[in-house]
């Protein structure tokens, strides 16, 4: 009797289906959302065209069926993939076209563990009736948004979407300029003990990240302004307040940001001159060896002089009065060397 063939293995999903969408809600009237797939999403968006709601489609760009299916099936700009292209820049909110909003943001991925690479894009398109989203790695903001969603959250506009996830990446950044003020407290007080240990390389990564988190994740003022000033024509006013907020929540986690690269700045200036202090004193101490030994080799080589003439070169006690004469010059070296090193009173 044959064998019966091995069965090929499935393909890799990389946590999305064969499309490579990882999750799909249509949201109908302010209610909760209700799951969907790639081929529900079509009819969802057909049946919605002349209706109140939206479908949210996100996708894993890491699946080879994801770009397929979204050239085939939706109708995105040019920008959008032109966007996908140039892969990861500062967090912006621009308008795409007349009728649409186009948004590229920044997140820390799940194994994020305060390394200034630990951050990777998230693109949205966001029109009337659609909003497609879509990552190559796991990000945590996104991740809370369809925890939400699965919770029964309601989203009733697309801006609502948008909000919610700025809002959890604002909470998320808030987090780690916590976590990293609260290393940073450690490290003032080790430095301000003038304990011995170096944080030099720490204080440097830190500062790095803080520059990177302002310069990736806050988004771009300007363009968010703009937005606001001139959107589509289907935010409403609820929805330009929704941004407002926002734009306000992230106002304050910059500041936050920027209070901590100063005290970065400042204790890498103080740590800096604590290392300044010790190498002058220490080079003083050499110096001051270097002076006491002096009259020792000053002595020893005159007296090495094959010449006549050397003094107490008959006398005889004369080898005693020459190393008593050279341990009274070093003592009175080494009583001014302590003098100048011991601390003044005031």
């Amino acid at each position: 009797m044959t064998a019966a063939a091995p069965r090929p293995a499935p393909p890799t999903s990389y946590g999305a289906d064969e499309q490579g969408l990882i999750c799909g809600y249509r949201f109908i009237d302010g209610a909760a959302g209700v799951e969907i797939d790639c081929a529900a999403s079509l009819d969802s968006l057909a049946s919605a065209s002349g209706g109140n709601g939206f479908v949210w489609l996100h996708f894993n760009l890491a699946h080879a069926g994801a770009l397929s299916w979204l050239h085939r099936h939706s109708e995105l700009s040019e920008d959008f993939y032109q966007a996908l292209r140039e892969g990861s820049r500062s967090t912006r909110i621009s308008r795409d076209g007349a009728a649409a909003l186009q948004a590229v943001i920044n997140d820390v991925t799940f194994d994020f563990s305060f390394d200034p690479e630990d951050v990777a894009t998230l693109w949205l398109h966001l029109s009337e009736r659609l909003v497609i989203s879509a990552r190559h790695h796991p990000l945590r903001s996104v991740d809370r948004l369809r925890a939400a969603v699965k919770r029964g959250d309601a989203l009733p506009t697309p801006v609502a979407l948008l909000e919610h996830l700025l809002s959890d990446q604002a909470d998320e950044l808030q987090h780690i300029v916590r976590s990293a003020s609260d290393r940073i407290d450690d490290i003032e007080d080790e430095i301000l003990a003038r304990r011995q240990a170096s944080h030099s390389a720490e204080l440097a990564r830190l500062r790095r990240l803080s520059v990177r988190l302002q310069r990736l994740l806050a988004p771009e003022p300007g363009a968010l302004l703009r937005v606001m000033a001139n959107p589509p024509g289907w935010v409403g006013a609820e929805d330009k307040e929704r941004l407002r907020r926002v734009n306000e929540e992230f106002a304050v986690v910059l500041r936050d940001i920027a209070s901590l690269q100063e005290r970065i700045k400042l204790l890498q200036e103080e740590a800096s001159a604590q290392v300044a202090e010790q190498n002058n004193r220490s080079l003083f101490i050499l110096t001051m060896v270097t002076v006491m030994a002096l009259p020792i080799n000053l002595v020893a080589g005159l007296l090495g002089m094959n010449v006549g003439g050397i003094p107490l070169n008959e006398h005889p006690h004369g080898f005693w009065l020459v190393l008593l004469l050279i341990l009274g010059f070093t003592g009175l070296l080494a009583w001014l060397a302590m003098r100048r090193l011991a601390p003044r009173r005031a």
